[in-house]
């Protein structure tokens, strides 16, 4: 692959890290760029996990010096979600490409969709009913699922549920989220290894831009004033969606 290619590799996984920190779906960024690059959908889907990882350990720490984590909670949280992102992920590397790529053209849809709906107000909730803990426990495995499956968007969802379920203020509902998908990422990714579905150069190139952006979104706080960011994504996530279901 030419030295242009990894360039702007590098410059996505940075537009994508800040996205995914920011709010989510990154992925559906990075995910059909590493296919666009010659990558099967398998092999794409696991690439993007080694950035993931690496942006979520900087975010991590950068959301850590804010005191913004809560890392007993958010661990729970993260348990949670394990068995159903070991699932997905299992599932991911035996789905075919043609599969995968209709999938992930369908999920960037979806994403676009969530963009147009109105986000909630700051709040929390008290007091959770044991049918809002049952809720919140299935949502978690759901999420898990998906995101060991196919990731991308993986961050809205996590965001709703973080925040209606979990009663969680929007201000520590980003910290959560970063904390969660770094700890269900691990076992995901190592279903990927184990299979042969990474590409570490590219994925080492993403990830350093992941990491850039992460890093840099931790630290800006942001809850307003990404309507610019967020209409240029839609248009360039609308082009990807059509170049894949059409590919």
């Amino acid at each position: 692959m030419e030295l242009s290619s990894f360039i702007l590799l590098f410059f996505v996984g940075l537009i994508a890290g800040f996205i995914n920190v920011t709010a989510g779906g990154g992925s559906t960024l990075t995910l059909p760029f590493l296919i666009f690059l010659g990558l099967d959908g398998a092999m794409a889907n696991g690439t993007n996990r080694l950035a993931i990882i690496i942006q979520n350990i900087f975010a991590v720490t950068g959301f850590q010096k804010g005191k913004n984590n809560e890392f007993g909670e958010s661990f729970k949280l993260a348990l949670l979600a394990l068995p159903g992102a070991i699932a997905g992920a299992v599932m991911a590397v035996r789905v075919s490409d043609p599969i995968f790529r209709h999938i992930l053209s369908g999920v960037i849809i979806f994403v676009i969709v969530t963009m147009f709906l109105p986000r909630p107000s700051t709040g929390s909730i008290s007091q959770k009913s044991a049918k809002q803990k049952t809720l919140l426990y299935l949502a978690m495995f759901g999420i898990g699922f998906y995101g060991g499956f196919i990731q991308a968007g993986v961050g809205f969802l996590l965001m709703a549920v973080l925040y209606r379920l979990a009663g969680l203020k929007l201000v520590r509902v980003n910290a959560y989220k970063v904390f969660i998908v770094l700890i269900y990422t691990v076992p995901a990714i190592t279903v990927f290894i184990v299979a042969g579905k990474i590409d570490w150069l590219m994925g080492l190139v993403l990830a350093a831009g992941n990491a850039g952006g992460g890093w840099f979104s931790s630290q800006l706080q942001l809850k307003k004033g990404d309507k610019p960011i967020r209409y240029l994504l839609i248009l360039l996530l609308l082009f990807l969606s059509v170049k894949l279901f059409i590919k």
